[in-house]
């Protein structure tokens, strides 16, 4: 279940059909800062992104940290990618017509930060063009 406070940030950036770095901000300050992430949090921003057709490299920078440390390391075993996480990480940002560039990114750097990775996850994370998808926008990054 997600808090008040982050169903009216969706229902406000849906109106508005974009994300921008004031945005983010407030996601990050004023509404992420206070609550424990769940599932449900990490199936909604991810969903958020996916609807969103603009969006802010600032959000995706956000959510791609956001998954890999809610995945890898908030969640028991830690550092450990084991076959229900794999399950629910492939399932969450395969939806709808596929993943996003940002949801193959966060497969990529889930893959690249965990101990250990279930093999649904690794297949998923180095299907055709996700890997070099991941990559490129890494090094986009880099070079900002």
């Amino acid at each position: 279940m997600i808090g008040h406070e982050l169903h009216e940030f969706v229902d406000r950036v849906m109106d508005h059909q974009a994300i921008d770095e004031a945005d983010v901000k407030v996601l990050q300050r004023e509404i992420l800062n206070d609550i424990v992430i769940t599932r449900d949090i990490v199936d909604v921003l991810i969903a958020l992104d996916r609807a969103v057709p603009k969006s802010c490299e600032a959000f995706a920078d956000c959510l791609v940290a956001l998954v890999v440390d809610f995945a890898v390391w908030a969640n028991r075993p830690t550092g450990v990618i084991d076959r229900d996480k794999a399950h629910w990480l492939v399932t969450t940002l395969s939806a709808g017509e596929g993943p996003s560039p940002t949801a193959q990114r966060i497969a990529f750097e889930i893959v690249r930060e965990a101990e250990h990775c279930d093999e649904l996850l690794l297949s998923f994370a180095f299907a055709k063009g996700a890997a070099k998808s991941a990559r490129a926008a890494h090094r986009v990054l880099l070079a900002s």
